[in-house]
């Protein structure tokens, strides 16, 4: 099947409290029991499928966070094992990335009862070790590379996601050697969308105007070369702790880097969270309907566009 007009709305489920800048077990439950109903509830009345990536961790310590999902018929995937910046894919050595890849997807699997090849990289962070990581763990799809996004300085491992300016737009498979470059492996890399900007949950709350303009942009790109719309958005994104005192964690020794990646971005990141967030999400969603894309998971758009042709094995 090949369908040209396809919006993947994707979900990074984690412990991460955006309002305190650091993870927290009790940001989980509220995840859980705020965030996770209101983003299945939109999704039930759009009639929409999705992928959730969910850490190994948040998983373990809420494990109906994933059994939610899947009465509504969505994708179970990777966010990882841990969210901790320590954990970042692109500073782990090649053995503790495939021990973090078989831990989180073992997790997953049992919880669900599903196999799960799907992973996105906690942060985006990955490096020329994770491709072969993915294949020996037995993924076959990531959705790491955000191609042609620029962060600049205001995200960890900036300096090697400049990478993205050079990788290729549509989906493709991915060398074996980087998931930055096409080539013959098994592993199927679906980009997220970006014009420069990323097009996700942050840059919704932050520039709504600007990703009204973002999002006419895609869609012309769509018109052109059938490229499908990958957005990314957290459950934690809805949810407010404002009412609690706020202190913004420090996670970074160097003076530059705490500037810019932790107090600058803390503070811009807390806008429009909650219900507002919410009702910009809703706004989006409705504009890609009413341009009669079709709403699938990750997984589906592999199968259908791929032919279900991984290597030797089936998707």
């Amino acid at each position: 099947m090949s369908v040209k007009k396809i919006c993947l709305l994707t979900n990074d489920v984690e412990t991460t409290s955006i309002w305190f800048n650091c993870l927290r077990d009790e940001t989980g439950l509220k995840v859980l029991q705020e965030g996770m109903p209101l983003l299945l509830d939109i999704y039930s009345k759009y009639n929409i499928k999705s992928t959730f990536y969910f850490t190994g961790y948040i998983a373990k310590l809420y494990p109906q966070i994933v059994k939610i999902i899947l009465k509504r018929g969505h994708e179970v995937a990777s966010h990882g094992l841990s969210h901790k910046k320590e954990h970042g894919f692109d500073q782990m050595s090649y053995k503790q990335q495939v021990h973090h890849l078989r831990e989180s997807k073992m997790i997953l699997e049992d919880i669900s009862g599903k196999e799960v090849i799907g992973f996105r990289a906690p942060a985006l962070r990955v490096n020329e070790d994770t491709g072969k990581a993915l294949i020996e763990s037995g993924y076959l799809i990531d959705s790491s590379i955000a191609s042609q996004r620029f962060d600049w300085f205001m995200s960890f491992g900036g300096r090697k996601k400049l990478k993205w300016l050079s990788s290729p737009r549509l989906p493709y498979r991915t060398s074996s050697e980087s998931l930055f470059k096409k080539g013959n492996s098994p592993i199927i890399e679906v980009p997220l969308s970006a014009t420069l900007l990323p097009y996700l949950g942050t840059t919704m709350r932050i520039f709504p105007l600007l990703t009204r303009l973002q999002h006419r942009l895609l869609n012309l790109e769509n018109s052109i070369n059938h490229k499908p719309i990958v957005f990314d958005i957290h459950p934690n994104e809805l949810i407010d702790e404002s009412n609690e005192t706020r202190s913004i964690s420090r996670r970074s020794d160097q003076l530059f880097a705490y500037l810019f990646q932790d107090l600058i971005r803390a503070q811009l990141k807390v806008k429009n969270l909650g219900h507002k967030a919410l009702d910009l999400y809703d706004r989006e969603i409705k504009y890609f309907m009413q341009k009669n894309y079709q709403f699938i998971t990750v997984r589906e758009y592999v199968e259908n566009t791929f032919n279900g042709s991984q290597g030797n094995r089936s998707v």
